[in-house]
């Protein structure tokens, strides 16, 4: 059995099928799916969903790419939220610097970037803190930004750990998480041609360390690449991530739930 560890569930994507959907992820394997919130509306979303379907939990937080559309004191809103039992983690929070406003729009006497990553930078702050008030732990999301990332989890993370959600990168830069006391998520990008460093990431790091994710409706992997992500392919990257390792899907599927059960919160 297998939890698809990061989806969205809650976007107009699934609004036509969602029950279809995750009766394919139970025909797959997939018994469980933590869908995650970027925003209040999407979190409170989430909730809802998690209300809805037995084998559904929700993460609840503001995605960095969203902190400008989220009123000042989303805190408090969010902290209610997140005291629903089926919550089980803060997220999706962290740095992304991939598409900055000042590329789009900069005169002589404005700058919009530093002020952006200021404001990224104090919702990933007030995230951390609020998973630790809860007791959870936090889904991480890092684009362009991994040393600001690193740096404010060292700064702030205190006993919560976090997940770097849809893993990209190289065994060392694995290894600096885990070294923290974080983890690492793989998403279908690990079946993609052009991915050989995430391929060599899953096989350098202990089995404990990583869970597997779809991100879906975003990154579905081989041979759906293109098309719309969902739950069941969680199966097609545990199976990859088997093949590289050289074992059977069933220590992947055991492995990478254990992780998850001890992660999230999913009672």
């Amino acid at each position: 059995m297998l939890i698809d560890t990061h989806a969205h569930l809650d976007y107009s994507d699934y609004a036509d099928d969602l029950d279809a959907v995750i009766a394919r992820a139970a025909e797959a394997g997939v018994t469980r799916l933590i869908s995650i919130g970027t925003g209040l509306a999407s979190s409170r979303r989430a909730v809802a969903l998690a209300e809805r379907f037995a084998n559904v939990f929700a993460v609840v937080g503001i995605h960095p790419t969203n902190v400008l559309d989220e009123p000042r004191d989303f805190l408090t809103e969010l902290r209610e939220i997140a005291k629903h039992p089926k919550v089980a983690a803060i997220g999706e929070t962290g740095l992304d610097y991939h598409y900055l406003p000042g590329e789009k729009k900069r005169t002589d006497d404005l700058d919009l970037d530093p002020a952006y990553k200021q404001a990224q930078r104090w919702a990933f702050v007030q995230q951390l803190e609020l998973a630790n008030e809860l007791g959870l732990n936090a889904v991480i999301h890092q684009r362009d930004a991994w040393e600001d990332t690193l740096r404010v989890l060292d700064d702030t993370a205190g006993e919560a750990r976090g997940v770097y959600h849809c893993f990209g990168g190289s065994p060392e830069q694995a290894k600096q998480v885990i070294s923290r006391g974080h983890l690492v998520s793989f998403t279908g990008i690990i079946t993609f041609k052009n991915a050989p460093l995430v391929r060599e990431s899953a096989t350098a790091i202990s089995l404990d360390h990583f869970m597997v994710e779809t991100d879906c409706p975003y990154l579905a992997p081989v041979p759906h690449r293109g098309k719309r992500a969902e739950p069941a392919y969680t199966r097609i990257v545990a199976e990859k991530i088997a093949e590289v390792r050289g074992v059977s899907l069933e220590e992947i599927a055991a492995a990478t739930t254990r992780t998850a059960e001890r992660f999230f919160r999913l009672g």
